[in-house]
């Protein structure tokens, strides 16, 4: 019986979380298998070079954080604001904020220096834009439609950066007055 194959998957999900905590210069052959527990052999299997795993794992990202939410929000059906309750709760308050936003930082910073990884992440961005203001727009017009779609998407970004006591009130609690707001 041969010896029993990593699956690709690993190697990226392995990928993705030194991308998290070290930026793509942490993301090296010999450190995943090492964390993985084999030999740099089986990464070349799977990938030609370092730079295919890093676009598969790019690839990845952009799946899961657009196409892959959108899939999840439109699931449950529903009307707009029913799609947008789902998509905000998700992003504020279900999703696994650690390593997602980690990811997702670390690609924000990457593309401050790659032009290629800057025209994904504009691609991205752009993606889950078009989703909010077809949302929006079911039950709001005008420049209305860009302001809310512009703040829940900021709200998503830049709330894991706010430090700020918020009073009588908790973190969470006042996520959801957000949230409301933005959906009344």
């Amino acid at each position: 019986m041969g010896a029993t194959r990593t699956p690709r998957g690993k190697w990226i999900e392995e990928g993705l979380r030194a991308l998290s905590t070290g930026g793509p210069d942490a993301v090296r052959i010999e450190s995943l298998a090492q964390v993985l527990g084999v030999s740099k052999g089986g990464f070349y299997g799977y990938f030609g070079n370092r730079e295919a795993l890093l676009t598969e794992m790019l690839d990845t990202w952009e799946r899961d954080t657009t196409e892959g939410v959108i899939e999840e929000v439109e699931r449950d059906g529903g009307d707009a604001r029913a799609k947008l309750e789902r998509l905000l709760t998700l992003a504020l308050f279900t999703e696994e904020p650690g390593r997602a936003t980690a990811v997702s930082l670390s690609i924000r910073d990457w593309a401050r220096r790659d032009e290629a990884v800057a025209e994904r992440l504009r691609r991205v961005d752009n993606r889950r834009m078009d989703y909010l203001r077809s949302l929006f727009g079911c039950f709001c017009s005008g420049d209305e439609v860009e302001v809310r779609s512009m703040l829940a998407f900021t709200l998503r970004i830049g709330s894991h950066f706010v430090a700020a006591d918020h009073g009588a009130r908790s973190r969470e609690e006042v996520l959801k007055l957000t949230r409301d707001w933005l959906l009344r």
